[in-house]
């Protein structure tokens, strides 16, 4: 038996004449439908011929590449590592668990039952720019899937449907006494609701500091995807009218502010915690400090004291919370963790081009064609 392609066929990868069988007649030409064949078209992709190119990694190409690695990114690590360094932070852990904190008195309150604290501190070092005064939670997991879920944005957007008629996503927090909350959900109804307020103590007098309670929250949140209900915006209570607070709130949320532009679904404090953390150590932002002029620092070294309406819960699971101040700089808040990335990496990218080049020093010139004995 032969078969025979044609020159044409051969380069269309498909024959076209008919092929002989055993037993008699033929596949293929007149005879019927066309052969099936497995070789690919004869064509470039196909056939694995199109142009490529594969560096060749030599001593000259590899070792500079080590080096200049190294000179780029120890500098620029060392660089981030002292701007890191150079922004204050203070934190204070209020959480009570020590007997000795003047917060313990607080550790096992409810939701329902407020109690306050005054914890004093003093700063070493004078905070020169704009102060950025955050809470922060510990062994909080806002990363949890069913809480995340735990929303309804049509509702936070504004929608009156969604309003009187919220997501069943927000269950078991979707209504309460046969009528909608608004807002739904497990992150709605677990909002911090602590008080922060700080004093500059001068000749055992507290001077209130101004802590600025607009512009916490990203633009895109406050303007775009949190609105109120459509209505008469001057009167939110009939806007909310026919939902209930949630659960734990001791008041609803068109009472969370007094001025009308901060107040229900688009209060600040609000948006700032309905964005969750990825990790169960967090912190958000709850106050600004702003510099008054540039001859005085924000807040001066001295004296200061904290006061704080403790109803927020967290012994309950082994939680913990926190005061922080900071100053930021043009890469953000305090994070040494980039700089020293950098460092780490360019000081081993030089280690390597060292040992490489003296490597290459002492066996690179080596006759590799050696006689081979007999």
């Amino acid at each position: 038996m032969a078969v025979n392609y044609s020159a044409k066929e051969e380069a269309d990868g498909h024959p076209s004449g008919g092929v002989g069988v055993p037993g008699g007649g033929a596949v293929g030409g007149g005879g019927g439908g066309a052969v099936k064949t497995r070789k690919p078209d004869n064509t470039a992709f196909k056939q694995q011929r199109l142009p490529a190119w594969q560096p060749i990694l030599t001593a000259g190409t590899v070792l500079p590449a080590f080096f200049i690695i190294g000179l780029i990114f120890i500098p620029i690590g060392i660089g981030i590592f002292v701007t890191s360094n150079n922004i204050r932070e203070y934190e204070i852990d209020y959480t009570g668990t020590e007997p000795s904190s003047p917060c313990n008195k607080c550790l096992n309150v409810s939701w329902d039952s407020p109690c306050t604290c005054t914890i004093n501190f003093t700063l070493e070092h004078s905070f020169e720019s704009n102060v950025f005064m955050y809470y922060g939670l510990s062994n909080f997991y806002q990363n949890h899937r069913r809480y995340v879920k735990s929303r309804d944005d049509s509702q936070l957007n504004g929608d009156n449907s969604s309003l009187l008629n919220p997501s069943k996503e927000c269950e078991p927090y979707r209504t309460n006494e046969d009528k909608p909350i608004a807002p739904c959900g497990a992150i709605a109804n677990s909002m911090f609701n602590d008080t922060l307020e700080l004093y500059r103590i001068d000749n055992d007098t507290r001077t209130p500091i101004p802590l600025i309670k607009k512009g916490i929250a990203w633009w895109t949140d406050k303007n775009v995807k949190f609105r109120n209900p459509t209505g008469d915006g001057n009167n939110l209570t009939a806007l909310f009218q026919g939902t209930t607070k949630p659960v734990n709130w001791p008041k609803p949320v068109y009472m969370l502010d007094s001025e009308p532009d901060n107040n229900g679904f688009i209060n600040e404090d609000f948006i700032v915690w309905m964005r969750t953390a990825a990790l169960p150590t967090f912190r958000k932002l709850y106050r600004l400090i702003e510099r008054k002029n540039n001859f005085q620092p924000t807040l001066q070294a001295g004296k200061y004291s904290l006061d704080i309406a403790y109803n927020y819960p967290v012994h309950s699971f082994d939680g913990r919370k926190r005061m922080i101040l900071s100053t930021i700089s043009w890469m953000g808040g305090k994070n040494p963790f980039l700089g020293i990335a950098y460092i780490t990496v360019g000081s081993i990218c030089f280690f390597l081009g060292v040992v490489l080049l003296f490597i290459h020093h002492k066996y690179g010139n080596r006759n590799t064609s050696a006689d081979i004995p007999n």
